[in-house]
């Protein structure tokens, strides 16, 4: 079966490529918890953090912004002693000011889905890739995306970690075109 040229052997990366990867995610929550988790990539590779997600789950409440944002010092320490997730202060404090600036986008745009969504015009855009070498690591839409995160407080958002966090939730399809999953990703985006 023909698949990206990022994926490994590695069967939690297959599974992630098949499954998940690029498929549009309208879900506040998982939306939520996809920019953390790119945001905790930033610097290690993709498949560290795949491997440490379940943990990130129990760790961060179930990336709940409303438990979130009450977080603290001794919930901080907690999580910088927890084995499972990247013990980064930075990026342990991103994910606290992550959850403030995610409860008031949902106050000002009805969800979290309605605001990320609305920088590709609601739906998914369609690229066409032949090889890896072809796809960008930003685009002017993930400047753009980037920028109003940070003016919202977002962390960890540059516009690297915002294109990876767009291939991510499928609001491009980013699959090289001979693999599998482009074909089955472009039919359940029309």
């Amino acid at each position: 079966m023909k698949r990206c040229g990022w994926v490994t052997a590695d069967p939690i990366y297959i599974d992630y490529h098949d499954h998940e990867w690029g498929v549009p995610i309208y879900d506040d929550r998982l939306l939520f918890e996809f920019l953390n988790l790119e945001g905790a990539q930033a610097g290690l590779s993709w498949i560290t953090i795949l491997k440490k997600r379940e943990n990130y789950r129990k760790a961060f409440d179930g990336f709940n912004p409303e438990v979130i944002v009450n977080y603290d010092e001794q919930k901080i320490e907690e999580l910088l002693q927890n084995e499972g997730i990247v013990r980064n202060r930075l990026k342990v404090n991103s994910v606290i000011s992550n959850a403030k600036a995610y409860l008031k986008v949902v106050d000002e745009f009805g969800s979290f889905s309605s605001y990320i969504w609305s920088f590709v015009g609601g739906k998914p855009i369609e690229n066409h890739f032949l090889s890896l070498d072809e796809v960008p690591a930003t685009t002017p839409i993930s400047d753009q995306f980037s920028k109003d995160l940070k003016k919202r407080g977002f962390k960890f958002v540059g516009s690297t970690i915002c294109y990876a966090f767009m291939q991510a939730v499928g609001m491009v399809n980013d699959h090289i075109v001979t693999c599998h999953c482009y074909e089955k990703n472009t039919k359940e985006m029309a």
